[in-house]
């Protein structure tokens, strides 16, 4: 069982707040969408629960522990993982080094194997690819091997910022459809996505995020169907 849960948390650059008072919680299991334009907070919530950001107010816990000023790496090996926007990739190392680099977070050094050999199960592809530098990847399969990185540590709640940008449908659906797989294994999910529609036809509920404040939330089928949400985002 897992449960994270933000309240009243602040934080942001220099002497500015760009998030303020941000409630939200993720119950085991569930599928939770941050949605919002660019500059409304969204990374900035991912970079304060990964431990990238100290908060300035407010508190995160994590299973009943109240995380403060606990490390980033500290909160992986607590079982956080994250799939950062831009995949953060060791571009020079193969496939397989990149994802054995992750394991000493989370697994155990003789769990190693079977740690890779879930990933290669979820992404066969990156088998395929497993001896060629990441950098040389297709857009998709890097994003592979950046979500495969995240699950070598084992996580009990996986945060992903911006998994589909600048990728072909295909590719999105594939990667959608393992991520539905692992959270009906029992993964918990936070998504933040610039794609609304995605985000909101795949997750139970989300969070809409204006000037660094949670503006609405709800159940993601009801948002969907929200009128502000669809002139905001949808276009509609």
């Amino acid at each position: 069982m897992s449960r994270l849960v933000l309240q009243g948390v602040a934080t942001g650059y220099g002497k500015a707040n760009v998030i303020r008072g941000i409630d939200l919680t993720i119950e085991s299991g569930r599928r939770v969408a941050l949605i919002g334009s660019n500059g409304a907070g969204k990374s900035t919530i991912v970079k304060a629960i990964n431990g990238l950001l100290p908060t300035r107010a407010g508190t995160i816990d994590w299973d009943g522990t109240t995380l403060g000023a606990m490390k980033a790496s500290d909160r992986t090996r607590a079982g956080i993982g994250t799939v950062p926007e831009g995949r953060m990739l060791f571009p020079e190392c193969t496939v397989r080094e990149n994802l054995v680099a992750a394991s000493t977070f989370g697994a155990a050094k003789e769990h190693r194997e079977q740690g890779l050999e879930r990933v290669y199960g979820l992404f066969p592809r990156l088998r395929e690819r497993a001896g060629q530098r990441a950098g040389t990847l297709s857009g998709g399969e890097q994003q592979m091997v950046a979500i495969g990185r995240a699950l070598m540590t084992r996580p009990r709640l996986l945060v992903l910022d911006e998994p589909s940008i600048g990728l072909a449908p295909k590719v999105v659906a594939e990667i959608f459809e393992v991520l539905s797989r692992l959270t009906r294994e029992g993964l918990s999910l936070l998504l933040v996505e610039q794609n609304v529609q995605l985000s909101l036809r795949f997750v139970d509920e989300a969070y809409v995020l204006r000037q660094g404040q949670v503006v609405l939330q709800g159940a993601a089928a009801e948002l969907l169907d929200h009128p502000q949400v669809r002139t905001a985002y949808l276009g509609q």
